[in-house]
């Protein structure tokens, strides 16, 4: 194995809801997809959406992929060419569907970022160096 991930597939139970937010609000075109399963078209890292059902009947029903979920499970960030770009792409993305958590800011490590989440309340970021 390498230490490299060459794949990051967000778990839903609404394939079609994800994959239109992912789609309509984010921009990413379908590469290819199947009953439960969509991957778009990204640089370098596959992306793909998933329901928990596909990954429990793939695992041989393993019971993590039916638990009740809780909390912040992980992150996604996007680059944004500038903190104007930053500002303009969180007001859009918001207009689109977005739901808004925190409107851009400087960090304290400098980056301007801004907070969204998608329609299952997976919250992203958008920033700029």
């Amino acid at each position: 194995m390498k230490a490299r991930i060459a794949l990051i597939t967000v778990l839903t139970n609404d394939v079609p809801k994800m994959k239109q937010f992912y789609q309509d609000v984010l921009g990413f075109s379908i590469k290819s997809e199947m009953d439960g399963y969509a991957e778009f078209v990204n640089e370098g890292v596959r992306f793909s959406v998933c329901t928990r059902q596909v990954m429990a009947d793939i695992t041989g029903g393993h019971e993590s992929f039916r638990a009740e979920l809780k909390g912040q499970a992980f992150e996604l960030a996007f680059p944004c060419e500038s903190s104007e770009d930053v500002e303009r792409s969180y007001y859009d993305i918001v207009a689109k569907g977005a739901i808004p958590i925190k409107e851009p800011a400087t960090m304290p490590w400098g980056q301007t970022t801004a907070f969204f989440a998608d329609p299952e309340g997976n919250i992203h970021e958008i920033f700029a160096d």
